[in-house]
């Protein structure tokens, strides 16, 4: 009997808590919020154009903030567009100069060459001089060569779309990611090392004391600039320059770099290449030639004290 009352005592619970949960299907919280906001009185017609007004000076103040925001972003951005287009020209210019100069200089150098070929044929000591003179010009990249061999590309990764409209790369790359003077002079040292006989980079033919250096974001060859993708031509053996330089440790060097940063890095044989000759070497020192017995009094080679210059 005393469980059947527990039963039934416990029925009646449970309904009547089921029947309060039906019955108040809102909290007693929240009744009582809803009760108290019901309760205060409703905001005034001047009361609701205030809000409205403030909420749309905020917005207004906040649109003049993004548009000046984009104005000066933008006027910074052409600024910086203008500046490097009017740096752009300068070097133009200035390069458009020096390509004269240089062309002027070679065809000086070419006169004085032939005049000197003529002088010192004349006698059989001038030319044992010539002899020596071409080996010697050979060896300083003093003139221009022709022949078959390795055509090498190097270049830095083409701009992606995250990378800056005006200053290239983005500033978390850094110039690691860009071909620097070191890479270039391994490439070169490779190829020498495969037996080249004659390289140039750009145009710019390498002599004995031909420098490849940094010079901020540029990369200078014989104190000329160079830009990417550098292509650099070196004459000898296509088969044996090909095979050296596959095989080479500076070559899978740069085929790690080129992975790594998605630079352009290409090289194929080629059976006919140019290239000219390297800048006028500085004259350093310079002895007689001796004299030749058999040449006429006034006849080059016939001076025993010569000319010396420094």
């Amino acid at each position: 009997m005393t469980t059947t009352q527990e039963s039934s005592r416990t029925r009646s619970l449970g309904a009547s808590l089921l029947d309060q949960v039906l019955a108040e299907t809102v909290d007693p919280a929240y009744a009582r919020a809803a009760e108290a906001r019901a309760a205060r009185p409703a905001p005034t017609r001047g009361a609701r154009w205030r809000g409205q007004a403030l909420v749309a000076v905020t917005m207004v103040l906040a649109g003049l903030l993004a548009a000046l925001t984009y104005d000066q972003a933008s006027a910074g951005s052409e600024g910086r567009q203008e500046r490097r287009a009017a740096l752009i020209a300068d070097i133009d210019r200035e390069s458009g100069v020096t390509d004269d100069l240089v062309a002027s200089l070679a065809q000086l150098q070419g006169q004085v060459g032939a005049a000197r070929d003529e002088a010192l044929s004349a006698s059989a000591g001038g030319q044992s001089a010539l002899g020596e003179l071409a080996r010697q010009e050979a060896g300083a990249a003093a003139g221009p060569v022709r022949g078959p061999g390795l055509t090498v590309t190097l270049g830095n990764a083409q701009p992606s779309a995250d990378d800056d409209p005006v200053a290239g790369a983005s500033p978390a790359d850094g110039q690691i990611t860009q071909v620097l003077d070191r890479d270039l002079q391994l490439l070169v040292n490779a190829l020498w090392s495969a037996g080249a006989e004659a390289i140039s980079v750009d145009g710019q033919r390498l002599g004995p004391t031909t420098t490849i250096r940094q010079a901020g974001g540029a990369i200078l060859v014989d104190l000329r600039p160079v830009t990417s993708p550098y292509e650099v031509l070196a004459i000898g053996d296509p088969d044996a320059l090909q095979n050296g330089f596959v095989n080479s440790e500076e070559a899978r060097y740069l085929v790690n770099l080129a992975l790594t940063y998605d630079w352009v890095f290409t090289f194929n044989r080629s059976d006919d290449l140019e290239l000219p000759a390297a800048s006028s070497p500085e004259l350093r020192s310079a002895r007689p030639l001796t004299p030749d017995p058999a040449a006429p009094s006034g006849t080059p080679g016939s001076d025993p004290a010569g000319d010396v210059g420094d």
